[in-house]
């Protein structure tokens, strides 16, 4: 098959990128660089088509779905604190930028979308855990932003025939998410503090809680997304089932790294959702979706790899 990845450079788009080429498909990847890496493509890159341009761009979207049989719809601004700051940028790209997708899958004959989806669509449901049946109540325009990207996609499956397929991620980690940006996960936060040997900074008073899902676990329920037959005009949360406070998660990577984990607190940023936990039942059933890695496991390959690569850059 040949799959269009847009974001496919960035954190879970490159990892999706690995495992594509990997089981031999054809891969083309749409991004501007603007938050993904080059360099998270290095091991793909002679045998990928890469296109340096937005999801904003019509023009570019629209020969960039040339022959392709799925496109992966990555591209977003994902930082929530951001989208508060500037709702105009965050519809820009994440609500133009998934329309422009869509016009061009449907105009190309793309058989099937697989769109990026958030928890963030259900805001701060307090029915634990969240079935995909919950309404939704976005409490940022990223989520917002989110909500209407699977709006539009539910149209163009009903009108165009396009097959559309949402995953709502919830607390995406793993190896290649960058701390530096304003777009990245708690997690890769706190493991560049404590590789610092800095005080992790927690928002709020810690016991705010998540369902963190590992990188490795999103790729395989991106793929089987693509793949399944059950998958299309459904919406399906991917994470673990289970939920943990970041007070926890400090404690988790005390023990692993060797490294004191005391946090300094500060003011709960505008737009957090308090508490977020998976219901997965769905995806269990319909895509044969299993998480693979423990929440210590996701976290001790995250360290290695946050380790290693500081090392590489302290060499270099």
């Amino acid at each position: 098959m040949r799959y269009l990845l847009t974001g496919g450079a960035g954190f879970i788009g490159s990892n999706t990128v690995d495992e594509l080429v990997r089981r031999g498909h054809d891969v083309v990847v749409l991004d501007d660089l603007s938050t993904g890496k080059a360099g998270n493509l290095a091991a793909a890159r002679k045998q990928i088509n890469l296109i340096e341009d937005s999801v904003t761009n019509l023009d570019t979207v629209r020969g960039a779905c040339t022959n392709v049989d799925c496109v992966i719809h990555l591209a977003a601004q994902t930082s929530v604190p951001r989208s508060v700051k500037d709702p105009l940028e965050t519809n820009l790209i994440n609500v133009d930028g998934t329309l422009n997708v869509l016009v061009a899958a449907r105009d190309a004959s793309v058989r099937r979308v697989v769109f990026a989806s958030s928890c963030a669509v259900y805001g701060g449901s307090p029915a634990l855990p969240i079935r995909e049946s919950a309404a939704a109540a976005p409490i940022s325009p990223y989520g917002v932003s989110k909500q209407i990207g699977e709006i539009y996609g539910r149209l163009f499956r009903e009108m165009h025939g396009l097959e559309f397929v949402a995953l709502r991620y919830f607390n995406v980690f793993g190896p290649r998410q960058d701390p530096a940006s304003p777009y990245s996960g708690v997690l890769s936060v706190f493991s560049a503090a404590l590789l610092e040997g800095a005080q992790p900074t927690v928002y709020g008073d810690g016991e705010q809680s998540r369902d963190f899902v590992y990188v490795g676990d999103v790729v395989e329920a991106n793929l089987l997304a693509a793949e399944s037959k059950q998958a299309p005009g459904h919406v399906f949360n991917v994470g673990t089932g289970r939920r943990y406070t970041l007070n926890q998660t400090l404690a988790i990577l005390e023990k692993i790294t060797g490294r004191p984990g005391s946090a300094k607190y500060a003011p709960t940023r505008e737009g957090d959702i308090r508490h977020s936990q998976a219901n997965i039942s769905l995806a269990q059933e319909e895509l044969g979706y299993q998480p693979r890695f423990s929440f210590e496991e996701g976290l001790k390959r995250t360290w290695e790899w946050f380790s290693a690569n500081q090392r590489a850059a302290s060499s270099a």
